[in-house]
């Protein structure tokens, strides 16, 4: 076994320890209310404008490497990586300080709007070991196979990224 492989095989413990201790603790968070604490309102806009710009670094990441910019690429999807960490710690804290919003819309709009959620729940769960295993497979310099899982992961995450920003524009208008 070469010391790519055994890099990779180092990792996926881990990848598979994430992926599932990830979204449980997030679950777990989502029910607790911290007591006598302001409510951190103001981070809606703030982690869906992080999803947003996430979302075109990943396009200008994809459009960096089909350039042969290594360089650039691997900076912007470490920056992607750092963006999507940001995005989860202030989505748990206003959760953990703010009573869920309830969708306000009607008739055909409710319906796209918890298709557009649930999709985006789903996937965002699922991006984790997409994501992490991508990454690794870069790390171990497994470009081959990195590139596999590339095409599978860029659209995945570039949805999550996308339908954050339109979940958040839909719901926007029922903050309290």
């Amino acid at each position: 076994m070469d010391s790519n492989t055994s890099l990779e095989k180092k990792y996926n413990k881990w990848i598979v320890i994430l992926s599932i201790a990830i979204p449980v603790a997030v679950a777990a968070l989502f029910g607790i209310k911290l007591p006598n604490v302001e409510p951190l309102s103001f981070l809606p806009p703030i982690y869906a404008t992080v999803n947003g710009l996430t979302a075109v670094l990943l396009v200008i990441a994809v459009i960096a490497i089909k350039n042969k910019n290594v360089v650039l690429h691997e900076r912007l999807m470490k920056t992607c990586i750092g963006l999507s960490i940001a995005f989860l710690v202030m989505y748990v804290a206003y959760h953990m300080t703010s009573d869920s919003t309830v969708f306000g819309g009607e008739g055909a709009i409710k319906y796209v709007y918890y298709f557009i959620l649930i999709t985006h729940i789903i996937l965002s769960i699922a991006i984790i070991p997409l994501v992490l295993i991508t990454f690794v497979r870069a790390l171990s310099k497994r470009f081959d196979k990195h590139r596999k899982i590339a095409r599978i992961t860029f659209p995945l995450w570039l949805y999550v990224a996308v339908t954050g920003v339109v979940v958040y524009l839909m719901i926007s208008p029922y903050y309290s």
